[in-house]
Formats: C-alpha cells, sequence, structure tokens
C-alpha cells in the first residue's frame, strides 16, 4: 500500500500567525501519527515562516513514524539533517522567497551538484533520499547517476489538469514512473493531491511509494476533522 506522509508546514503556519503555541506543532504530529498516518514531512525554510528549526530538532526524537525533511541543499539545511537523522531527505530545488515548491530538479543540468549533496548526506546520516522531479521521462535514468534511492514527483500539473482530462493529466506521470522503475528508484509524489484525485493518481502510477500531503488535508481538516481526514486519504491508498 501507498504510504501517506502528512506535511505539518501549514500548522506552522497557523501557529506563527497568531504567536504562542496553538496550535501545537509537535503534539499535532503526534496525533497524526496515532490517527494514522506513515510519516510526518516538514519543509523549514531559511525565514522560518511556517516550520522553524526548533520544530525539527523538538519533532525529530518524538515522532514514531518516518520523519522526512524538504528542502534546498544549503550549508545550514545539510548541517540540520546531520544533526537530526532522519528517515528521509527530499531535496528540491526552492530559490529562499518561493511561496510553495513550484518547479523539480534538472538532473542533467544539475547532476554533479546532486551527487555531492547525496554523498555529503550519506557520509553524515543514514537518511534515504528523494529528488523531487517534473514528469519528464528522460530525468530518472539522470537522477539514478546521482546516486538518489527515489524520486518525487511534483504533482501540480496532474492537479491542475485533472478536473478537464484526468488521462492526459497523469500520462506523463505513468511514463515518468515507468523509466524510474526502470532506473531502480523509488516513487514518490506530492503537491496538489487532494480527496478528489488521490486515488486516480495512485492507481495509474505504478510502483508509488509514498505520498506528501499538506495543505489539501488540513484544508479539509478544518470542515471534516483531522483524525476523520487522515483516515479518508489513508482509504484512497488502499
Amino acid at each position: 500500500m501507498t504510504k501517506l506522509s502528512v506535511n505539518i508546514n501549514k500548522i506552522a503556519t497557523l501557529r506563527n500567525a497568531r504567536g504562542g503555541n496553538t496550535p501545537d506543532v509537535l503534539q499535532t504530529a503526534l496525533d497524526i501519527e496515532n490517527f494514522g498516518a506513515d510519516g510526518i514531512t516538514v519543509h523549514p525554510r531559511p525565514d522560518e515562516r511556517h516550520i522553524r528549526r526548533s520544530d525539527v530538532l523538538a519533532l525529530a526524537p518524538a515522532l514514531r513514524t518516518e520523519f522526512n525533511i524538504e528542502g534546498y541543499p544549503t550549508p545550514d539545511f545539510l548541517a540540520l539533517i546531520k544533526q537530526v537523522q532522519p528517515a528521509q531527505v527530499t531535496l528540491v530545488p526552492d530559490a529562499p522567497d518561493v511561496l510553495t515548491s513550484n518547479n523539480g530538479w534538472d538532473c542533467i543540468k544539475f547532476r554533479d551538484l546532486l551527487r555531492e549533496v547525496i554523498d555529503t548526506i550519506r557520509s553524515e546520516s543514514n537518511a534515504r533520499v528523494s529528488i523531487f522531479l517534473n514528469p519528464d521521462p528522460a530525468q530518472p535514468f539522470a537522477a539514478a547517476e546521482t546516486g538518489t534511492d527515489r524520486i518525487e514527483l511534483y504533482t501540480e500539473a496532474f492537479a491542475s489538469g485533472f478536473a478537464s482530462d484526468p488521462q492526459a493529466a497523469v500520462r506523463p506521470y505513468t511514463e515518468t514512473a515507468l523509466k524510474a522503475t526502470e532506473a531502480g528508484l523509488g516513487i514518490n509524489a506530492g503537491h496538489d493531491l487532494n480527496l478528489l484525485n488521490l486515488r486516480f493518481f495512485k492507481e495509474n502510477v505504478p510502483g508509488l511509494l509514498e505520498v506528501s500531503i499538506g495543505h489539501a488535508l488540513v484544508s479539509d481538516a478544518l470542515y471534516l476533522g483531522l483524525q476523520n481526514t487522515v483516515q479518508m486519504y489513508k482509504r484512497q491508498l488502499q
């Protein structure tokens, strides 16, 4: 079964909007685990506009499921990975000021950079490494040359096209997933997956190991309740 990792950035955004510690990011993460999630994802950014370094340090020893830390591999990010020792590191080519992740790596152009970063992560931790990737069948073999374990398919284009033509929207992802499997890579996915499109995506992307979902899940929880929402997303992946 495909695993569900819940991105809790939006929980931290809500807390930071008011100050104080409501909602409690750590307690919410523990509750999400208890509600059935298979992992917790965070994407700390340099300005700490949502997840803070202190959150990452508090979460690491407390979580019982897989801890996935996303981010651009700056020296500070790599130092945090070395200190925290998460289960998975997802490398994302974010500029510091972007609102949310909006592009995947070009593994052909940045192969040497990624290989160097992954070598550093491997020498300093036991973390599994995943590379955020656009749906492009030309990319997985180049990604494999970096030494990564997995790719994470950037699914915004799928989500945007799903309502008008689901088959056309998912086709590049199916093709890229097949190439990733051929290259010996595991497959993750994330960005704008929701209760309407998740099952279709899972059924049409072979070898999908994990999805990371935050904004849609937290938004749904406002209406449906957090426990119920986590379990609804899990059912879409069965």
